[in-house]
């Protein structure tokens, strides 16, 4: 079945095309929910939930755009929203600390992408929410700030702290690598 002919099925309520919609997408949109969750059961439990708003709110999907972008979209949102429900957090931050921090192509071509992803997935909730929004899905930082109530200036810093977290857990892996690979 086409995808057209799938979304038209979804709308009449179409159990088995729901079923197709979701055994073509559950993968890609799960790695999508992994970015924004805790752990596994978070990503589990908002692919879940982001699938029940889809098939809910699918006659909404008018065929402007990307239907996988517009799914995406709905999947973030529930991200950011269980983000603003469990966080109360929006401090002024001195805009002097949040100029860019550079992560050496080197160091990264090194590690695993299991690993990177690790570390990513290992930052706190708020520097991951806005270190995925920017670096991952491209969005601007007066979008992020928007997008999860805070300031832009918060937005920067939190990037900001990301990226040195992120560059130290990485150098850390690095060297940890290369001291099992020496015998140490």
């Amino acid at each position: 079945m086409n995808l057209e002919k799938i979304i038209k099925q979804c709308k009449k309520g179409d159990i088995k095309a729901q079923k197709e919609l979701y055994d073509t997408y559950k993968d890609g949109l799960f790695v999508l929910c992994l970015k924004y969750s805790r752990n596994r059961e978070e990503a589990e439990d908002n692919l879940q939930d982001s699938f029940m708003v889809i098939f809910t709110s699918i006659e909404k999907y008018k065929g402007k755009g990307s239907f996988e972008g517009w799914m995406k979209r709905i999947v973030i949102n529930k991200a950011i929203t269980l983000f603003k429900r469990e966080s109360n957090f929006n401090v002024l931050i001195n805009e002097d600390i949040t100029k860019d921090i550079v992560i050496e192509k080197s160091l990264i071509s090194a590690i695993p992408l299991q690993e990177i992803l690790r570390a990513v997935q290992e930052l706190p909730t708020r520097y991951k929410m806005v270190f995925n929004l920017y670096e991952m899905d491209n969005y601007t930082h007066k979008e992020v700030a928007q997008m999860l109530d805070i300031t832009e200036g918060t937005s920067k810093s939190n990037l900001y702290r990301a990226k040195v977290i992120l560059k130290e857990s990485l150098q850390k892996w690095n060297t940890t690598s290369k001291n099992r690979s020496y015998g140490n």
